[in-house]
């Protein structure tokens, strides 16, 4: 059996609360889905951002992104414009577009992103600080240090981060 067939055919429960968590640019985010459990075909985390969170322009080379916005209000730069996004709200990005989004409410907001295809969740693993059992965000002095390893991380995923 193919490597594509062990994972098409089964089925993948991930409770609530439950898959690996990493701190990254400020935002939390928890792997639903990834090599580890779905395959290479897709990957898709939560992420819970924090008013102001979320992370610099970047250009994903490898991978569309989508988001589906699930609590709070966000801002969206494509490139061109900011989209405001509220709850309910979904937004795909072809790869090699440039993009980025910002918590622009005052509560957390809560979203749904997907890459297609899979392997992105090796860069929030390695560029990112454990948040498994409910660890707390790195201290702010901490915060630079841990945007260098994640734009050091990022070039072996095909992502350029603009600044």
């Amino acid at each position: 059996m193919s490597f594509e067939e062990q994972w098409s055919r089964r089925v993948v429960h991930v409770p609530p609360g439950a898959g690996p968590s990493r701190w990254a640019f400020g935002d939390r985010y928890t792997i639903k889905s990834g090599l580890h459990n779905t395959g290479p075909g897709f990957f898709m985390m939560e992420a819970l951002v924090p008013p102001g969170g979320g992370p610099p322009p970047h250009i994903h080379h490898r991978e569309d992104e989508a988001f589906y916005v699930l609590e709070g209000e966000v801002s969206l730069f494509d490139g061109t414009e900011k989209l405001a996004l509220g709850a309910g709200s979904f937004v795909h990005v072809p790869r090699g577009s440039v993009h980025n989004f910002t918590n622009v409410g005052d509560e957390p907001s809560k979203l749904l992103i997907m890459f297609v295809p899979g392997g992105k969740d090796g860069f929030f693993l390695g560029a990112g600080v454990s948040a498994d059992d409910g660890a707390p965000p790195p201290p702010q002095a901490q915060y630079d240090l841990d945007v260098e390893r994640a734009l050091r991380v990022a070039a072996e995923f095909g992502d350029e981060y603009l600044g």
